[in-house]
């Protein structure tokens, strides 16, 4: 504390400003975005860059990028080399501007037809940032002849510039280094990173070729696509398009406003339909546009515009229909731009999204017209599309109202205003311990009732047969009251699988609502029993399949027989779930004993309910595993899907297994 203030006193001399790495190192989400893992991935992206930007300008078709085994970097170039030797006109060497001064650089002049005209660096910021937030960064460069070499520890430099004549012909920059933990919260950088991000970039350089190699794992992969956004939306779209591919390639110059200056734009597009794939992906100068920006708002505006008209001229819409939205020609298309401009406006340095009005507008008005002509010039094409957005549009409508009539069937609280029929609920309110048995009608509520602990046992009686679920549409579904109550009662919504991006909209599940610790299937073991049992499963698979992998559904087992030996007060009775245990019972009673079928749940006593299946000390629980869903589903499709033919061919060759049950029942 400065002589003459106290503690808290705010004065002229409380101001104080960040400098040289400190600008950096203190705070790297200014400049990275972030702090942790997310900030230290962009840092290595910058380094990237610069590399990719040589390539663009014809100075090396290859990038070598090495992850070390202490989480160091190494990415190499065949540029023109970064140039670091005395710079007359700023009166200071080079490298001190590159590697040690913010907004240094040499893209700054892009728009006067100078280097990097459409460069994914502009803000001179990236280089220097990243050589200030490493723990060390060791640079090596082959230019005009010489080897320059530079090292940097924590953000300061160290030895300075070291400058030899070399014999070596070849040109490049490589640089190696850390980022530093005490500037990011994680450094670990997953290589899953890299592979998606050298994707990205090959997809939008075509030719470039980017060599990844793992030292961590000794892994090395290659990326290039050739013919860059053509080979990738081919791979993309596999052979589910229903149309053929377009490609398209323009240029422009424009303004973002009157008083500023002119730039220039160029890009390419691809872009087809497709029944089971969707994507929408921008790139602009390289760098990948997570949230779009004004190519996303491009296309949004001009593919509806477009695909209205067509309906409107073409009489597809039926009477009062509403229009299409988006999301309707989102469900089918496959999309990719590629643009470049000279002069950019991100929406910040990590570059996810750009605003220029003008790329904006040309797009716009490129794409309303090229769509024209495409209609035009390809009927069927053009019909195919109209089909299925309207396909898209009117289930996406239907889904809306199921939505709406989901929350209104399963919204509220079980109480007194909102009973479900039949339902009986325990008195715990501790989610921990409460456990909901489903049984088969009315008979077995009485015998679970009476049998149950009350306290943290409730039961949902089934009435009659439920619906299969794997068969129904949801709005079949959500008439049933069996399945709309059976859903209340568990609380915790449920799980729509919807065509592409409109599933999110319907899901109301909540696994935070979840009402009980156990969902306990109950039900007689007889063949009725046992499709109840499947029918059930089959609904929590479709609607709430979450509860399977969250390990809340089970099974009860119920007792085959029940043995008796002995008499009076030497009377025991013991219960074989299985043939084998019956037979390993009868083989241990020494006299006479008595069997009997166990009868079904209905019209057992309390205390065989209690000792058989409610008690936890003596019950048989079988938990419904996640990695048996593949499984489940292909044998419920099988027995209760459509596929007739495979079901026939399935009971020819196992149903003899199960004639048994048939006579028991």
């Amino acid at each position: 504390m400065k002589k003459g203030t106290t503690k808290n006193e705010y004065t002229n001399e409380s101001i104080s400003s960040l400098k040289g790495a400190d600008r950096v190192r203190l705070r790297p989400s200014v400049i990275f975005g972030s702090d942790g893992l997310e900030g230290c991935e962009h840092s290595v992206f910058e380094i990237l860059s610069n590399a990719i930007d040589e390539a663009r300008e014809g100075f090396g078709n290859k990038i070598e990028i090495i992850l070390g085994i202490d989480n160091d970097i190494t990415v190499c170039d065949h540029g023109r080399g970064i140039p670091v030797d005395y710079n007359s006109n700023e009166e200071r060497y080079n490298w001190e501007l590159l590697f040690c001064e913010m907004y240094a650089g040499g893209k700054y002049n892009n728009n006067s037809g100078d280097n990097y005209e459409f460069s994914l660096g502009l803000n001179g910021l990236g280089l220097c940032a990243t050589q200030y937030s490493s723990e060390f960064m060791e640079v090596t460069i082959f230019r005009d002849g010489y080897r320059y070499e530079l090292n940097f520890q924590k953000g300061e430099n160290v030895g300075g510039l070291k400058k030899e004549e070399t014999n070596i012909k070849k040109t490049g920059s490589a640089i190696h280094w850390k980022p530093d933990r005490e500037v990011f919260t994680d450094i670990n950088i997953p290589v899953d990173y890299f592979k998606d991000i050298l994707k990205k970039q090959c997809i939008v350089n075509a030719g470039l070729t980017f060599e990844l190699i793992d030292d961590r794992t000794k892994e090395k992969f290659v990326y290039c696509y050739p013919e860059g956004i053509k080979d990738y939306i081919a791979e993309l779209s596999g052979e589910k398009g229903f149309t053929e591919i377009q490609y398209y390639t323009g240029e422009g110059k424009g303004k973002d406003r009157e008083d500023k200056e002119e730039y220039k734009l160029k890009f390419e597009l691809a872009f087809c339909f497709n029944n089971e794939v969707n994507a929408l992906e921008y790139y602009h100068n390289s760098s990948y546009l997570e949230y779009g920006g004004s190519p996303d708002k491009a296309v949004k505006s001009a593919f509806v515009y477009a695909i209205d008209n067509y309906l409107k001229n073409n009489n597809l819409y039926n009477k009062n229909e509403k229009k299409i939205v988006f999301s309707d020609v989102e469900d089918s298309l496959v999309i990719i731009i590629n643009s470049f401009s000279t002069v950019t406006s991100y929406e910040n340095q990590t570059k996810k999204s750009i605003t220029n009005k003008f790329i904006q507008e040309f797009l716009t008005d490129y794409l309303k017209k090229q769509l024209e002509f495409y209609f035009i010039e390809n009927k069927a094409d053009a019909d195919k599309i109209a089909k299925q957005i309207l396909v898209n549009k009117r289930s996406r409508e239907t889904a809306e109202k199921t939505r709406v009539n989901i929350k209104k069937k399963l919204t509220g609280t079980i109480d007194m205003n909102n009973r479900v029929e039949k339902f009986v609920n325990c008195r715990s309110k501790d989610v921990s311990k409460r456990e909901l048995y489903i049984v088969e009608g009315d008979s077995a509520l009485g015998s679970v009732m009476l049998g149950r602990d009350a306290e943290f046992q409730g039961i949902m009686p089934i009435r009659g047969k439920i619906l299969n679920c794997l068969k129904a549409n949801y709005d079949r579904i959500f008439k049933s009251d069996i399945i709309t109550d059976l859903l209340k009662v568990i609380g915790c919504g449920v799980e729509i699988k919807a065509k592409h991006n409109t599933s999110k909209d319907l899901n109301s599940f909540d696994i935070k609502n979840l009402r009980w610790d156990k969902i306990i299937i109950c039900t007689d073991a007889d063949v009725d029993g046992f499709q109840i049992r499947t029918l059930v499963l089959t609904m929590i698979y479709r609607l709430v399949p979450t509860l399977i992998d969250e390990h809340k559904v089970f099974i009860a087992e119920s007792p085959l027989y029940e043995i008796t030996a002995g008499s009076g007060k030497n009377e025991k009775t013991y219960f074989a779930y299985t043939e084998k245990e019956k037979a390993e019972i009868t083989a241990k009673i020494k006299g006479n004993y008595k069997i009997q079928r166990s009868k079904g749940l209905g019209e057992n006593e309390p205390e065989m309910m209690w000792q058989t299946t409610m008690n936890p000390e003596t019950r048989r629980l079988i938990m419904v595993m996640p990695e048996d869903a593949k499984m489940t589903s292909d044998v419920f499709d099988l027995l209760l899907g459509d596929n007739l033919q495979g079901r026939k061919e399935h009971i020819e060759t196992e149903g003899y297994k199960y004639i048994d049950l048939t006579e028991l029942s």
